[in-house]
């Protein structure tokens, strides 16, 4: 099978067919050869198994809750993408989907073109099946979201840059306002041109995604590498998110699983499946471990991989963006704009970051609210807790290597976005975010300079013993060498990485004004994430503090920050 493949295990019955990125294959066309089970190279037995738990209900990422009243969040009018090696069935278009009306996406292309008739993929529709889905026995995340899909090509006849021109395109789409891409799909390393190709973040597809990311304003959603590897471009990226996914326990998804790869201890090769480096490459994890999924024809079917995952996490921020412009709506007047806690900063890409990252589930809330209320605690592969492994004892290190900042939680996402953006010239609440701007150490100074680093206070005294949450997020500067200066990527052209700047994070007693004295920090050098998730030592007054510390491109950065915490009671 080639390495330019789609990331998940099929399980197959009957003489369902299922697209694998090569094709649709027809199992009736061999069942001459089978018995009552059929294991072919890459996918699962067949065995037909009773529906599970949700993985989109309350035992999963809890979105359900959202699309019910007094919510009613289902991604109305919201664009999201997809981008992998085929793409879902759309009426009209492809006979496989005549006879199922349970989705639809909004336009499907080939690269950037439109749709050839007949060329469905079944990963395809299974992967949008997990965000459109109005099925009764699989709903989707955000089942009335604007989808559109392009299909990179068939593994002759594509490479990086194709996949490169396909995610263009549909970042492109829906007027440019599109708010997330879902990539379930990978490049195999051997296959990257350069010689001793490394996941340095230097791949033209990871490029092309911290590009775009910046330049289109859109969250790029990373099904994370697995199985036996050799896909693992571009989940070296740094201005999108690399989901893992999960299993259950009694039901419930509340573990990594084991076919995720990434992890030196668990045989993945340096600079082969890991990043090169310290950093590291997971953003959070989401179930993904035989999820419910639809098929062209409208049967429901289980499968397992972070093909899976990933679009939990692009169908979340369908839902928290309808809610953002619902507020948007109501606080953007025509003839004086937007106004805090919602303004057009709601819709950027480092905002959505943070806010999921920073809302996921680690321990399980014991019902006095001092783990944030928690859902549930969430195990590594060595069945040991986030806080139990070198993230939380390493400030340089502000992602755990296999569950990044913990699980996807829908419900919470939506709790931490739904306080608003607050600005760090006035008390903040416990909960909130806000995107804004600092200027490196060495800017010349003036009286409306941006300053080398902001302070958020809180408005009322923390309590000891609880936890809080901080997530800070910002882009790689990655541009475009624009050969026949369209502002466009075109087949041939190459990008110039110039870099990331460091920032640095901490929280800190209210009346100190060293960070050497801060309570704890996240101070990696190589990440485009700081994290913090530590317990408050002693109720009292408390502020976080983002600090300019190294430029290495322009001299002043945009960022995203997400914060969490408990108030004295």
């Amino acid at each position: 099978m080639d390495s330019r493949t789609v990331k998940g295990q099929a399980r197959l019955t009957g003489i369902q067919r299922v697209g694998w990125g090569l094709g649709v294959l027809t199992l009736a066309a061999i069942a001459c050869c089978a018995s009552d089970r059929l294991l072919l190279p890459g996918l699962a037995k067949v065995a037909v198994k009773p529906l599970r738990s949700s993985s989109v209900g309350e035992m999963g990422i809890d979105a359900l809750r959202l699309q019910k009243a007094p919510y009613n969040l289902t991604g109305r009018k919201i664009a999201i993408g997809q981008v992998e090696i085929g793409r879902p069935g759309q009426f009209g278009i492809d006979k496989a989907v005549s006879k199922n009306q349970v989705m639809s996406p909004t336009q499907v292309f080939y690269q950037d073109s439109l749709a050839r008739m007949n060329t469905a993929d079944s990963h395809a529709q299974n992967v949008a099946s997990i965000i459109l889905s109005s099925a009764k026995l699989m709903r989707g995340v955000a089942p009335d979201a604007r989808l559109y899909s392009s299909a990179a090509g068939t593994p002759k006849r594509y490479g990086q840059p194709e996949e490169c021109l396909s995610a263009q395109h549909i970042a492109l789409q829906n007027g440019g306002d599109v708010r997330a891409i879902n990539f379930s799909f990978g490049e195999a390393l051997r296959h990257d041109p350069r010689p001793k190709a490394q996941l340095d973040g230097n791949a033209l597809l990871t490029q092309c995604v911290d590009w775009s990311s910046r330049v289109h304003n859109v969250l790029y959603v990373v099904a994370g590498n697995q199985g036996r590897g050799g896909i693992s471009i571009p989940t070296d990226n740094y201005n999108g998110i690399n989901v893992a996914f999960t299993t259950r326990i009694q039901d419930v998804f509340a573990r990594v699983d084991f076919a995720n790869l990434g992890d030196p201890a668990f045989g993945a090769v340096e600079g082969q499946e890991s990043n090169v480096g310290p950093r590291r490459s997971i953003g959070l994890v989401a179930p993904g471990n035989e999820v419910s999924l639809v098929n062209p024809n409208g049967s429901v079917t289980t499968s397992s991989g972070t093909s899976f995952a990933a679009p939990h996490v692009t169908g979340t921020v369908a839902l928290l963006q309808e809610y953002g412009d619902r507020q948007l709506r109501q606080s953007c007047k025509s003839d004086s704009g937007c106004s805090l806690p919602w303004t057009l900063d709601a819709r950027r890409a480092e905002v959505m970051k943070a806010i999921l990252l920073n809302s996921t589930d680690k321990l399980k809330d014991q019902g006095d609210g001092l783990t944030l209320g928690m859902s549930r605690t969430i195990l590594d592969k060595n069945n040991r807790t986030w806080i139990e492994a070198d993230t939380s004892q390493n400030p340089k290190i502000p992602l755990h290597i296999q569950m990044g900042t913990g699980q996807l939680n829908a419900f919470r996402a939506y709790q931490q976005f739904s306080p608003g953006q607050w600005h760090p010239e006035h008390p903040i609440p416990a909960i909130g975010w806000d995107y804004r701007t600092i200027a490196a150490p060495d800017t010349p100074s003036s009286p409306l300079a941006t300053p080398a680093y902001r302070d958020y206070v809180f408005d009322k005294p923390l309590q000891g013993g609880s936890y809080v949450s901080i997530t800070l997020a910002w882009n790689r500067l990655v541009e475009l060498i624009d050969k026949n200066r369209t502002d466009r990527y075109e087949l041939g052209d190459e990008f110039r990485d110039r870099g990331l700047n460091t920032l640095y994070l901490y929280l800190m007693r209210a009346e100190d004004n060293d960070p050497k004295r801060s309570i704890w920090s996240s101070i990696s050098d190589v990440d485009s994430v700081q994290h913090i998730f530590h317990k408050v030592p002693a109720t009292g007054r408390y502020k976080i503090r983002v600090q300019f510390m190294k430029r290495v491109n322009e001299p002043v950065q945009p960022y995203a920050i997400a914060w969490w915490s408990v108030p004295a009671r």
